[in-house]
């Protein structure tokens, strides 16, 4: 399915006293996540809270809003690397409209402009053909790769079918992966690395069948490299890898990138790269990867239905968004329906903004914030988030929700919009051992001027806590927040009325309803 062009008009604003949120009417990007179009304008207003800056306001993603590309001419058909080699770096160029399939990854020079005519994709699949036809299923022979290592964390941790990196596709339908030739069925795929086949459980004849073989199309050879308009799919890259590869001061804007099988785009060691109004969709693991690299802006891209090809739902890198020992803003962005959290911030993140995204209908935590220091999370409509089942999953303020602050420091948490997910909002703090700017604790966590809505009286919101890592007096504030619904609240160990809550210390200044 194509994505491109899909417009979201949702605006999350703040002034100095009130936090604003106002939400209007859905589009087709909507629908396809299942909200219909035309949902009515609603205006909610949240009680005093901290200044914010301006609000980012999200529009249209893909190829089509690119400029138009003019440059040294990529045809179809043509090996790109020696036409990028015999070229001066700073070079633009311009893939024709059409399929080029890669067999190698890219490598640009420094200040390389890649671009795309509208309609130019960029594959890492082979067509198949040669089938044989035996009893129920259909086979061909030789075009797996050689043995390799696998890795990563399944949902299916048993047969692990997400190790993989080869995936299949009929008619640009994905093909689900079975592990074993008694599973095989129509619209399922089983590979065969022992024997080098591969069959389907559907007659082929007449259909055009591809496999991604290609891990990378664009690698992060060189900095200051721009890659725009270009549609980017079918690659079967490994693990925690991207399809594009981004490098220091990259700009990836205007492209989209699907139904690869690990990460859509990788920023690694990329300080100060740019990736901006993309749309990023049904990657196999995850939509955008951020490692080890300062000051990146990740700004207004339509994230969505990633991890199609079963990586562990609730807490391995799968879903929409994650950085890694890295700084920047996650700012603008439309998440939504990702099979796995929103976004994820892990493991020593510091100066980190998550301001004005659109979080919404993921299987786990819309926010997650873990054993990192010194971030903000403002500005946010949070909605309708960690409903996902599986390994892991499950109602307690231990598996999360909404926004679920883990075992940081120096964390803001004010001016959301935070509505009828699975639990609001879960503090926790755990015993998680030392980072690169001292011990992981949960410490000087503030949550002011949200709004939150709790319609389900299932619903949670507190802090948690493990007998070796107990919360320290004064390491959490609430105050000056609103409270919608019949949701409870909890505190070492106990659930809490709202009287209750407030007796304990929190949201003074608050008020329920």
């Amino acid at each position: 399915m194509r994505l491109e062009g899909t417009e979201m008009r949702g605006r999350v604003a703040a002034t100095a006293g009130v936090a604003l949120v106002l939400l209007t009417g859905c589009t087709d990007g909507d629908q396809n996540a299942g909200h219909p179009a035309g949902t009515p304008t609603s205006t909610v207003t949240v009680p005093t809270g901290p200044p914010a800056a301006a609000a980012a306001v999200l529009g249209p993603t893909g190829p089509s809003t690119a400029k138009p590309c003019t440059g040294t001419a990529i045809p179809v058909g043509t090996d790109p690397q020696p036409v990028i080699d015999a070229a001066p770096g700073g070079t633009t160029f311009c893939f024709a409209k059409g399929v080029h399939r890669l067999i190698r990854a890219i490598q640009p020079k420094r200040g390389d402009t890649l671009g795309g005519q509208l309609g130019a994709v960029l594959s890492g699949a082979v067509r198949l053909t040669g089938w044989k036809h035996t009893g129920t299923s259909w086979s061909v022979h030789g075009v797996l790769p050689s043995p390799y290592p696998l890795k990563g964390q399944c949902e299916d941790n048993r047969t692990n079918p997400c190790q993989r990196g080869e995936q299949l596709f009929v008619d640009g339908k994905h093909l689900t992966r079975v592990m074993s030739l008694q599973e095989l069925k129509p619209g399922t795929f089983y590979g065969d690395y022992t024997t080098n086949t591969v069959y389907v459980g559907a007659d082929p004849a007449g259909h055009v069948v591809e496999m991604s073989r290609t891990q990378t199309a664009i690698d992060k050879s060189a900095d200051n490299v721009t890659v725009t308009g270009l549609t980017i799919e079918y690659f079967a890259g490994r693990p925690q890898a991207g399809a594009l590869q981004a490098g220091p001061g990259w700009k990836v804007v205007s492209n989209e990138v699907r139904w690869n099988h690990a990460v859509g785009i990788m920023v690694i060691e990329g300080d100060n790269a740019e990736v901006s109004r993309n749309t990023v969709a049904e990657n196999g693991q995850l939509g955008i990867g951020q490692y080890k690299s300062k000051d990146v802006r990740i700004s207004a891209n339509l994230v969505t239905r990633n991890n199609t090809d079963g990586f562990w739902i609730a807490d391995w890198e799968s879903g929409g968004i994650k950085s890694t020992r890295s700084s920047g803003e996650v700012s603008g962005n439309d998440v939504v329906a990702n099979t796995g959290v929103g976004i994820w911030s892990d493991i020593a993140e510091y100066d980190r903004r998550i301001t004005g995204n659109r979080i919404r209908d993921n299987a786990a935590d819309g926010i997650r914030y873990e054993i990192s220091y010194t971030g903000v999370i403002d500005q946010n409509v949070v909605e309708h988030n960690g409903f996902g089942t599986g390994r892991g999953s499950g109602g307690t303020l231990w598996d999360g929700g909404g926004i679920n602050v883990n075992t940081s420091s120096d964390v803001q948490v004010r001016g959301n919009l935070i509505k009828d997910n699975r639990n609001a909002l879960s503090i926790q703090s755990r015993t998680r051992g030392e980072g690169p700017r001292g011990t992981y604790v949960l410490s000087n966590v503030l949550v002011e001027g949200n709004l939150f809505v709790m319609t389900d009286p299932s619903a949670s919101l507190g802090v948690v806590e493990n007998k070796k890592s107990p919360t320290q007096p004064g390491a959490v504030t609430f105050r000056r927040n609103s409270y919608q619904g019949a949701g409870k609240f909890a505190y070492r160990g106990k659930t809490l009325t709202w009287s209750q809550w407030q007796q304990s210390g929190f949201d003074q200044d608050s008020v329920s309803s």
